[in-house]
């Protein structure tokens, strides 16, 4: 295990707590579940607590239900990655000063980049800044949001897809309470976006266009309340697009029973139902695309 040189940073070495100290400097571990930013929502950069380097960007973090903070990406060269004395895992650590902040991962299929930092809130800083004006969300639902969340990922311009649920009246809902009880939710899609690549107009029309509009009762074999089409718009703009374009599609004669809600509470899915199809490899058996516009 290569010992760090805490001459330059010994000022703030000293200021560590005994569990700072330990995982900063001794690569232990803090518990699950328990870190600061573990649930952070906010828009910033986080920064190495030793030395200050910025290391990863909010933009890049993920809940990936692991117990850490997890980041699919890392500032251009801030973190080193190392072989972990276990000889099975890859550590990562400050690349200015060599504080430990956790491991990387692979493969996993998470987000599309594959990757996840896992790292210990005990080893960064959060420092707040505005949010990018270009980022931005839209919900779908049109039956199973697996095979939603796949056809919007492939989008230019997504940068993430969620599935999870809306529309609901049950706080914190999982999947069987939506499955198997009168939640009032239904499986629907976060998309975050960049508006400067894609607009939402173009996001309303490719969902028109990976699954049936028109049918009434779900989507394709999969029967239910919890697999009706429906948009979520955030405010009158989006009302009015998702408008226009359920008129011209009524103009061409398909008979649309999409709903349109105001948006609420987004309840995230648990990660076995993440990145569904890409983990298993294979296409969705209820959705497809077919041009409508």
């Amino acid at each position: 295990m290569q010992a760090i040189d805490l001459k330059p940073y010994q000022q703030k070495a000293d200021s560590l707590s005994e569990l700072e100290y330990n995982v900063i400097v001794n690569k232990a571990t803090e518990h699950p579940y328990t870190g600061l930013y573990l649930d952070n929502k906010k828009h910033g950069i986080y920064k190495c607590k030793l030395c200050g380097t910025p290391l990863y960007k909010s933009d890049d973090k993920f809940n990936s239900n692991c117990g850490w903070p997890s980041f699919d990406d890392e500032i251009e060269g801030a973190v080193k990655r190392v072989p972990d004395a276990d000889g099975r895992r890859v550590e990562i650590v400050c690349a200015k000063c060599g504080g430990h902040l956790g491991h990387v991962f692979e493969g996993e299929n998470f987000t599309r980049k594959n990757t996840r930092h896992c790292v210990n809130s005990v080893s960064i800083d959060f420092e707040e800044t505005q949010a990018d004006p270009n980022m931005a969300k839209a919900y779908f639902a049109g039956g199973c949001f697996w095979g939603v969340e796949y056809y919007m990922q492939q989008i230019e311009g997504v940068k993430e897809v969620i599935s999870g649920f809306m529309g609901g009246h049950v706080k914190n809902p999982t999947y069987y309470e939506v499955v198997r009880t009168d939640t009032g939710h239904l499986e629907t899609v976060e998309v975050i976006y960049d508006k400067s690549k894609v607009s939402y107009k173009q996001l309303a029309k490719t969902f028109f266009e990976i699954h049936d509009p028109t049918q009434e009762n779900g989507q394709g074999p999969d029967i239910g309340a919890q697999y009706l089409s429906a948009i979520f718009v955030n405010n009158d703009r989006e009302r009015e697009t998702i408008n226009e374009l359920i008129k011209e599609l009524k103009s061409k004669g398909y008979d649309v029973v999409t709903m349109v809600k105001d948006a609420d509470e987004f309840y995230q899915a648990d990660e076995s139902h993440q990145n569904y199809y890409n983990k298993k490899g294979s296409l969705p058996y209820c959705h497809g695309y077919v041009k409508r516009f």
